[in-house]
């Protein structure tokens, strides 16, 4: 059985995956610190881990295998869920594969290195999350699922 599972902090497409989840009578885990206000729906578990770091990761990493989708932008926690075989998506449709997977790691440690190097340096975050980043991601989400539930069934 697929599960759709979503990294829920700072994830501005929970109630888009909700939707399709919905749809497709999917059980979906929704993972964070808390803060967040838990869904009506049944097919939808909130679970609120300890703080700590890496702690919602790492419930998800736990479970997470062949045939489920997760919904993240932590790219460390999206190769542990690759490996594991799940269809990981970040939140504006793009795809962590098992052939994209270690180029996005080497580029995350990077930048991480880039950014030490010069901390004085341009800090301002990412480009503002689209409308036709959402339509991305439904679209790719939609793709995911249905691929994870023939995974799932075969």
């Amino acid at each position: 059985m697929t599960t759709l599972y979503i990294d829920a902090d700072a994830c501005p497409v929970k109630a888009e995956a909700e939707r399709v989840a919905t749809r497709h009578r999917l059980r979906m885990a929704v993972v964070s610190n808390g803060g967040l206000r838990p869904s009506q729906n049944p097919l939808v578990e909130t679970v609120i881990v300890p703080d700590g770091p890496d702690v919602a990761d790492m419930w998800i990493a736990e479970r997470a295998g062949r045939g489920d989708v997760v919904i993240t932008a932590d790219i460390p926690l999206a190769a542990k869920c690759v490996e594991a075989g799940a269809r990981v998506l970040r939140h504006n449709g793009e795809a962590f594969t098992p052939a994209n997977i270690g180029q996005q790691l080497a580029m995350r440690d990077l930048m991480a290195d880039l950014r030490a190097a010069n901390p004085l340096g341009a800090g301002g975050g990412g480009k503002p999350f689209s409308k036709a980043d959402r339509a991305r991601f439904l679209d790719a989400l939609e793709r995911e699922i249905r691929a994870a539930q023939r995974e799932a069934q075969g």
